[in-house]
């Protein structure tokens, strides 16, 4: 594919816009040493990407070597991911990139492939941030909000919870604490895209060097808000159906998109469903009040059902905890256990293949950059 974007006179510092800093090129410098050229995904498509690199943008397919050496889906090049690239001269249309390898995530956003449990899809990777979107014009649900908090934490990024379209809701202030009962420990903040209000603390958030993903379902406000951030219309908005109240997809891929001042947003399309990968550490941190009451259970596999002297149910008779809560944290429970059986079992049928998990990318960066 021939070289697609700006000059390379106006694209000089396009990778340092998009993050490429100290650490990275640390990471890299093994690569550089072989011939290849560092770049970053700016979105994925079926076989492809269109990368960032030293010369613009460019749409670059994936090398035999990389689809021959990924066991699963996870493995290939997702947005966000810093890859390592080889590049041709084709003729007399420019240079043509190839992408070689995928340098170890530092994060990943990863949930379980729509209608396929035991196949993982990387939402985003390398990011600081995770935004959950949900919009004030219905009330927020809070069950959604904790499965997503518990993929956000999986992925070893830091969530924050943003509550949008604050101009619509009666009194918006009182979602706040209500939202905060299901998110210990995380940021939630209140804002409205359309007027500007409560952006400076989300803008705050994207530093020089930072990567902040936003997610959420559909008419959550997702655009509406990057334009705000942005200073421009750059993502088209379109409004939530009357007949239902659900929102319409307005993007329709995953992209980065650079921040004026100073780091990079990952937008996202609406999600119907998130369904769990690996989750057991997100879960734990997202309900650590259920978890640290579990402790004091009179039995160490206490299903927090009908045993006697268990702590959990006797917090809900106290009124110190909702059954729905309760509920909620045995559902993700059961469906993460589901799901980790299921990946077992295709484990023999990938043979000599190498799986590859978040925490193993993660130990990979860290040692590589020497921490």
């Amino acid at each position: 594919m021939p070289f697609v974007g700006p000059s390379p006179e106006a694209s000089g510092h396009l990778l340092a816009a998009l993050g490429y800093c100290g650490q990275w090129q640390q990471v890299f410098r093994p690569f550089a040493d072989e011939g290849l050229l560092p770049g970053r995904v700016v979105r994925a498509d079926r076989g492809s990407c269109v990368v960032a690199w030293s010369r613009g943008f460019a749409r670059a397919p994936f090398s035999a070597q990389l689809v021959k050496a990924a066991s699963t889906a996870v493995d290939l090049p997702a947005v966000g991911d810093w890859v390592t690239l080889k590049s041709a001269p084709v003729c007399d249309q420019g240079t043509a990139v190839v992408i070689e390898g995928v340098l170890p995530r530092r994060t990943a956003f990863v949930r379980s492939d729509p209608g396929r449990e035991a196949v993982g899809q990387v939402l985003a990777a390398n990011i600081d941030v995770v935004l959950i979107v949900h919009s004030l014009e219905a009330e927020p649900n809070l069950r959604r909000i904790e499965r997503e908090l518990a993929v956000a934490w999986e992925s070893g990024a830091t969530p924050v919870v943003v509550l949008t379209k604050a101009d619509l809701a009666t009194d918006p202030v009182l979602y706040v604490p209500i939202v905060s009962t299901v998110a210990p420990g995380v940021e939630v903040l209140l804002v409205c895209g359309k007027t500007g209000s409560g952006l400076g603390p989300l803008l705050s958030l994207c530093r020089r060097d930072r990567t902040v993903a936003l997610i959420g379902p559909s008419g959550s406000g997702k655009s509406t808000l990057i334009n705000s951030m942005i200073g421009e219309e750059r993502q088209a908005t379109r409004g939530v159906r009357v007949a239902d109240g659900k929102g319409r997809h307005t993007t329709v891929a995953r992209e980065l998109i650079a921040v004026p001042g100073g780091g990079v947003l990952v937008d996202t399309p609406g999600l119907r469903a998130l369904a769990l990968w690996e989750a057991d550490e997100g879960i734990g941190r997202v309900f650590s009040d259920i978890e640290e009451l579990a402790g004091s259970c009179r039995f160490a596999d206490c299903a927090h059902a009908r045993e006697p002297g268990c702590a959990v149910r006797s917090a809900v008779e106290r009124g110190e905890l909702t059954t729905e809560r309760v509920e909620s944290y045995r559902k993700l429970l059961q469906e993460s256990a589901r799901v980790t059986t299921l990946r077992n079992a295709r484990r023999p049928l990938e043979g000599k293949r190498k799986w590859k998990s978040r925490s193993k990318d993660a130990r990979a960066f860290h040692r590589l950059v020497g921490r």
